[in-house]
C-alpha cells in the first residue's frame, strides 16, 4: 500500500526483478506488478541482491540522522580500504564494541560484513552492466582479483558471471502446477533454477533472465523435477524431501541457510530468528532473511516455510499469495 501510495515516509525500498532497478516508495517511476516485486530496507541490501539504483529517484542516498546511518554512510563512502572498528566509533560517537553490537542488533551482520557485502553487491551489479571485469574488482573495492572471486559469492569465476553464465550448458523444462507454472533449469552439476510464475513465457522468461547468455535449451526429461517438487509440497509421504544434486550459487552463510531451509519438515514453519537461532547465530535474522530473498531453487529448498515472528507472511520472491498456497497446501503449522 506504501508504494501504491508514493508514500515518502515509508520505511523501505520496493525493487523491480523485471528491471533489476531499486526505489523509494515515492518514486514517479510506473508501479510494478506486485509479483514482479521484492522489499528490503536498506539500499545496501538490495545492492547486494543485485539490484541498481534508480536514477531518478536516487534511492542510495544516505541519511545520517543516527549513529547506525553515519556508520554505514562510512562505509559505503569506503568500500576500497579497512575500516577498523574504533574509526567507526569516532564516527558514530560510539565504543568500537557498541558499534559492533548495534550493527549485530540492526543488520544482523557485522561492519565487516556489511562491508563485504556491499563490495560483493558493487561487483555483481557491475558486471551484469558489462563492465571491464578487472576494472569492476578493484572499483568494488576488492585489492585483487583473487579477493573479487572470494569475496563476492558468485558461484564462478567475475568473468564467467560478467558474461551471464557464457558457456553455461542449462537444460529447462516448464510444467502446470496448482501454484502457476513452474520452471526448473539444470546445469550438468546440478538444479539451479526453479521458479514460479503466472504463464509458461514468464517462467521460461525468469530463467533466461538470470543466465542470459547461457545455452538454454529444452528438456523434456527434466518435467519429472517440476511434478516432484510440486509433490512433497500436495503430498504427505514420508521422506518425500527430494533428494537431487543442486548447483546452488552464494556465500558460504546463503549456502547454510538454504541448506537449514531444506531440513523444515513439511507442515511446519520457522521464524527467520529461529532459523538465525538454529544456525548458532540468533543476531544474523536480518541476514537470514536476506537468504530466503535470494534462493533460486523454490520448493526443493523450501523458504516458503519461513515467517515473520507474529506468524505473517512477510515477502516471497515468487508472491505472497503463492506463499499463502503453498503453506495451506502443506496444512502448516508454526
Amino acid at each position: 500500500m506504501q508504494v501504491l501510495a508514493r508514500d515518502p515516509a515509508a520505511g523501505l525500498l520496493y525493487a523491480v526483478t523485471t528491471t533489476g532497478v531499486f526505489c523509494r516508495p515515492s518514486c514517479t517511476s510506473r508501479r510494478p506488478l506486485r509479483d514482479n516485486v521484492r522489499f528490503f530496507r536498506l539500499a545496501s541490501e538490495a545492492q547486494a541482491a543485485g539490484f541498481r539504483a534508480c536514477k531518478r529517484c536516487k534511492p542510495s542516498a544516505a541519511a545520517v540522522g543516527n549513529p547506525l546511518d553515519k556508520t554505514r554512510a562510512h562505509i559505503e563512502a569506503h568500500l576500497d580500504r579497512a575500516m577498523p572498528l574504533k574509526e567507526l566509533g569516532r564516527v558514530a560517537g560510539l565504543s568500537p564494541f557498541t558499534v559492533q553490537r548495534m550493527f549485530k542488533q540492526e543488520l544482523g551482520v557485522s561492519p565487516l560484513q556489511y562491508q563485504r557485502a556491499l563490495r560483493a553487491g558493487r561487483l555483481r551489479d557491475a558486471l551484469k552492466q558489462g563492465e571491464n571485469v578487472t576494472d569492476a574488482i578493484y572499483e568494488a573495492g576488492f585489492g585483487s582479483s583473487s579477493r573479487g572471486y572470494e569475496g563476492a559469492g558468485l558461484g564462478m569465476t567475475p568473468g564467467r558471471f560478467a558474461q551471464g553464465g557464457k558457456d553455461e550448458r542449462i537444460g529447462y523444462a516448464c510444467a502446470r502446477s496448482p501454484f502457476g507454472w513452474v520452471v526448473v533449469g539444470a546445469t550438468g552439476r546440478g538444479l539451479c533454477w526453479l521458479a514460479l510464475a503466472v504463464t509458461s513465457a514468464e517462467a521460461e522468461a525468469s530463467l533466461r533472465s538470470e543466465f542470459p547468455l547461457a545455452t538454454v535449451r529444452r528438456d523434456p526429461s527434466l518435467k519429472g523435477l517440476v511434478d516432484a517438487a510440486v509433490r512433497q509440497v500436495v503430498q504427505d509421504e514420508p521422506g518425500s524431501q527430494m533428494k537431487l544434486a543442486l548447483d546452488l550459487r552464494g556465500t558460504a552463510f546463503q549456502l547454510r541457510v538454504w541448506q537449514a531451509l531444506r531440513t523444515i519438515p513439511r507442515g511446519e514453519t520457522r521464524s527467520y530468528s529461529q532459523l538465525a537461532r538454529e544456525l548458532g547465530d540468533p543476531k544474523a535474522t536480518r541476514a537470514v532473511a536476506r537468504a530466503c530473498a535470494t534462493n533460486r531453487v523454490a520448493l526443493v529448498v523450501p523458504c516458503h516455510r519461513v515467517v515473520g515472528a507474529s506468524g505473517s507472511l512477510t515477502g516471497y520472491r515468487w508472491g505472497v499469495e503463492r506463499k499463502r498456497q503453498l503453506l495451506e497446501a502443506e496444512g502448516a503449522r508454526s
